[in-house]
């Protein structure tokens, strides 16, 4: 725990490292979750946190602290106040915003951090990858009379609205929040779980032409891939953001680890 706050000669207040630890885990993957249930059988002062509840919660060994903080400010305000000394960012690879913010906040801190980035997928000479840097190069790589199987999640689908002339099908496991925001496009509810056979079925059933998908890695959504590899199906990937300054570590060994060297 820290005895006080200090301050460097830029007035930042910063951590006071003179007594033990304590870890904020940036929740959000599955092995953010393997993570916090190997810690919590260790004597390790931990806060886990998730963006948001997940659709099907399962335990993470620890209670949860759910929701944001509400800015920068307030985020560099709750790591002071709860006197974090390392933080493990298990966020999503996509979390852009939240990934850049921890590292230049805990860099200000001078707090302890690193990133876990789970191994990218990467295509067989039996795949038809695109890659794209952009969402929004998928108009120029899918014909204009294709079924497009969008695999990006509902939350920034605006960014497709180029893609005019395209049959749209967004796969949501839950039901559809209301109208597809454009024209053109479909909500899908499958609640999943998803295994390469029901994927094939699925694939097959909608009459899709292109998959469209984040580089996300992990195992929970390759069987889509596999299900594409297997029909024949070109796959538009989109390249991960760029990440943050940070060391990065791939494995959940590895991170057990770092923790365990510094609480």
């Amino acid at each position: 725990m820290y005895s006080s706050r200090r301050f460097d000669s830029d007035r930042q207040a910063v951590p006071d490292r003179s007594r033990a630890g304590r870890l904020l885990l940036l929740a959000g993957t599955q092995e953010a979750r393997h993570v916090s249930i190997a810690l919590s059988r260790e004597l390790v002062n931990m806060t886990v946190s998730l963006a948001r509840p997940e659709r099907n919660p399962r335990s993470y060994g620890r209670p949860l602290r759910i929701g944001g903080w509400g800015g920068e400010s307030s985020f560099r305000e709750w790591l002071i106040n709860e006197r974090i000394t390392a933080v493990v960012d298990a966020t999503h690879p996509f979390a852009e915003q939240m990934s850049h913010r921890v590292a230049r906040v805990c860099s200000d801190l001078d707090i302890e951090t690193v990133r876990f980035l789970r191994p990218s997928w990467m295509p067989t000479e039996q795949d038809n990858w695109t890659f794209l840097n952009d969402a929004s190069e998928a108009a120029e790589h899918i014909p204009q009379d294709a079924t497009v199987f969008l695999s990006t999640g509902r939350r920034d689908l605006r960014v497709f609205e180029n893609l005019k002339g395209r049959k749209i099908i967004c796969r949501i496991r839950e039901t559809p929040p209301g109208p597809f925001p454009f024209v053109g496009g479909e909500f899908v509810s499958t609640p999943g779980p998803f295994t390469v056979e029901s994927e094939i079925r699925f694939l097959m059933r909608e009459g899709v032409d292109w998959l469209v998908t984040r580089n996300s890695g992990g195992q929970g959504s390759w069987p889509k891939l596999e299900a594409a590899r297997s029909l024949g199906l070109p796959v538009a990937m989109i390249r991960r953001p760029p990440q943050p300054d940070v060391m990065k570590i791939n494995t959940v060994a590895e991170i057990l680890s770092w923790v365990r060297r510094r609480m």
